[in-house]
């Protein structure tokens, strides 16, 4: 399939589930094992979830294969491989401490979006988990 034609179908069935801050890079500068890497943002694990979902079954209604998907259990990072497009499917601090952008974003791919894909979601502290040490 055209890599055109997979990315705007990919794209389509994040912002199907409202996927948010979605940005498309280029990188057959950088690695020959994918053409695209796509970054977005879910403010749940329940919508990391779906998205990655979404993101597969549009796959397989195109006849093209998941290679692999990462992270469902704790939905925190969802990375979908679809062979020549990489999603990774974050939850706001997540992608914000790996900065994934950094790394693959030198050659933004310019795609029209739904005005509420390019949002960014605000990000939430981190909470203390109980029983924990703060002086440590």
């Amino acid at each position: 399939m055209d890599i055109q034609k997979l990315q705007r179908a990919v794209l389509d069935a994040l912002e199907d589930v409202k996927a948010q801050d979605i940005k498309v890079f280029n990188t057959t500068h950088l690695t020959g094992l994918f053409d695209r890497v796509i970054i977005t943002s879910a403010s749940s694990n329940r919508q990391t979830r779906a998205l990655a979902k979404s993101v597969g079954d549009c796959a397989r209604e195109l006849g093209i294969p998941v290679l692999a998907e990462e992270g469902l259990e704790t939905g925190e990072w969802v990375l979908v491989d679809l062979g020549d497009i990489v999603v990774h499917i974050m939850q706001p601090a997540i992608r914000q401490y790996y900065n994934l952008e950094e790394i693959w974003g030198d050659k933004p791919v310019q795609v029209k979006l739904l005005p509420e894909s390019t949002r960014p979601v605000p990000i939430a502290p981190i909470q203390q988990r109980p029983g924990l040490d703060q002086d440590a």
